[in-house]
């Protein structure tokens, strides 16, 4: 079977001319001699541009590169605008699978029949991506529901087909071009991505959470989880009504307040990023809805939740002050918070860093500040410090693919949305808050009754860690005898080599400057002392 899909592949590749995509000059000669036998290559011309094409290719291989695909689409800082823009196309575009076999998957997992668990269960799907589909239910209480179902054999098709992307990762891994896309390391992230979204349990907890934090907020609404209806391959919750976020004629008929909605939209990502740091990382139109209740006081709906991120306080601290200092052009300061939060190796000069950043930024600044885009800033602030050695830091990349996805979204609702007139306030607060006597409270308060149940064990604690610190400093005085026994014996060893080598320079004299058929005969007084000094130097102990 793994030939057969390997040859289904090879023959999409050739069918869309995918052999474009590489620069033949940069190509080893192995896979720049194997594209002469593409099949189609030679009857199909490439029409399109390479990121339709590249499209169009994961939609025929299936769910699992359709994926592959949304996910590669987020990568920014590693591909060109045109590919990335063309992938962003493939959210809901997959087929169903049948209701039948859906009830069936249910039943399997609920361990119970569809009739005792529903009044009542749409065969017909509401919608269908790559990984599942769900259906509208109605729980025996009357509660409208939907039941979120994973595609079956899904996790066996995805470990296929992952071996065969890190196949291909490696080889264009060989390509010098290939390689600063970082193949094998996209395909590792799409590894872990896709086979958390498989647990439907771990999109529950991520959903409950985020409820949580929002909850009674006028901002977000996220739908509660139906625990007792839920398992790892099905998740049912509650069923939102809501106008799609991205049909904006939809929205001003119904009268929303497209400014304020588009200004919520950016304050709920920095909530969630600095208040929480726990943030929704998939937030594409699809996943959105805006609630028709109150359109004058917009609320947004947030659903599929498989994909979360979250940052350090650390990590937190740092982005906040770069854009912070972005926003001011100290572009010395963004250097040093590279640095200073290990983005970047230590031993990174920062003013060469700080020229490198300064002539990416400067001239985006030139544009008025309501037409920045700050997603983008950071894409290529990522770009210009991997030159730097960055290492990838999964968490920023998620981050910053949600940046650009509210960003985006928020100018399509209201295109003159300032995201700094709405962002920057609120890092400000945040900043001001991390330090001072409010903080210190805080703290204190958070960490206190701990501190306290603690205090009792503190003179054991205390005790134990000074004679541990006696035995380490026995332990370190040994030691240092031991090296300074190891550094003698070295000295000696050398005065040793020192002394034969000198004799061997000595006796080289005697038979080089005598007679060497008869130079026992023959020894001046000179060349005796000299064999004897010698005789004496090399038997020296």
């Amino acid at each position: 079977m793994t030939l057969i899909r390997l040859i289904r592949i090879a023959w999409v590749l050739s069918r869309y001319r995918l052999d474009t995509l590489l620069n033949h000059q940069q190509v080893p000669w192995l896979i720049r001699f194997s594209l002469w036998f593409f099949p189609l290559r030679w009857i199909i011309p490439a029409r399109g541009s390479d990121g339709r094409r590249l499209r169009l290719a994961l939609e025929s291989l299936g769910p699992v590169f359709v994926k592959f695909g949304q996910i590669l689409s987020t990568r920014r800082d590693l591909m060109p605008a045109e590919m990335a823009q063309e992938l962003a196309y493939l959210q809901d575009r997959v087929p169903a699978f049948p209701g039948k076999r859906a009830r069936h998957l249910v039943e399997e997992a609920l361990g119970a029949s569809i009739e005792t668990l529903f009044l009542e269960f749409g065969e017909e799907p509401m919608a269908s991506a790559s990984v599942a589909q769900v259906h509208a239910a109605k729980l025996p209480d009357g509660q409208s529901v939907v039941v979120k179902v994973i595609r079956p054999a899904i996790r066996r098709v995805i470990l296929k087909d992952i071996r065969l992307m890190e196949l291909m990762a490696r080889l264009v891994n060989t390509i010098p071009d290939g390689r600063r896309l970082r193949p094998i390391e996209v395909v590792d992230d799409f590894r872990k991505t896709i086979l958390d979204e498989l647990d439907l349990l771990r999109e529950g907890a991520n959903m409950a959470t985020l409820r949580r934090n929002f909850e009674g907020s006028e901002s977000l609404y996220v739908p509660w989880v139906h625990w007792d209806y839920t398992r790892r391959s099905v998740l049912t919750m509650e069923r939102i009504s809501g106008i799609p976020v991205a049909d904006v004629e939809q929205l001003q008929q119904a009268g929303v307040n497209m400014k304020l909605l588009a200004e919520r939209g950016v304050e709920i990502f920095f909530t969630q990023v600095f208040r929480d740091s726990f943030f929704h990382a998939d937030m594409h139109p699809g996943n959105i809805f805006v609630n028709r209740a109150h359109p004058e006081s917009p609320q947004y709906i947030g659903i599929d939740c498989g994909i979360v991120g979250s940052l350090s306080r650390e990590d937190q601290s740092y982005l906040a002050q770069n854009l912070l200092a972005f926003f001011n052009r100290d572009y010395y300061r963004v250097a040093e918070l590279h640095v200073e939060s290990g983005w970047v190796p230590a031993h990174t000069r920062v003013n060469e860093f700080e020229a490198a950043i300064r002539s990416v930024c400067e001239p985006i600044f030139e544009k008025p500040l309501a037409e920045i885009s700050f997603g983008l800033l950071l894409v290529r602030l990522f770009q210009t410090a991997r030159r730097f050695d960055m290492t990838v830091q999964p968490q920023l990349v998620l981050l910053q693919k949600t940046l650009l996805n509210i960003e985006g979204l928020g100018r399509q609702l209201y295109p003159q949305l300032d995201l700094w007139a709405t962002a920057k306030p609120f890092l400000e607060n945040w900043v001001r808050e991390q330090v001072g006597p409010a903080r210190f409270l805080k703290a204190v308060q958070q960490h206190g009754p701990g501190w306290i149940a603690k205090a009792p064990q503190m003179p054991d604690l205390v005790h134990d860690t000074l004679m541990n610190l006696r035995k380490v400093g026995g332990v370190e005085q040994r030691i240092q005898a031991e090296l300074r026994e190891v550094r003698a014996e070295q000295q000696r060893a050398n005065r040793k080599l020192t002394r034969r080598l000198v004799a061997a320079v000595l006796l080289l004299f005697v038979f080089w400057t005598g007679d060497p058929g008869a130079w026992l005969q023959s020894l001046s007084p000179k060349q005796w002392a000299g064999l004897g000094l010698g005789a004496v130097l090399l038997l020296w102990p």
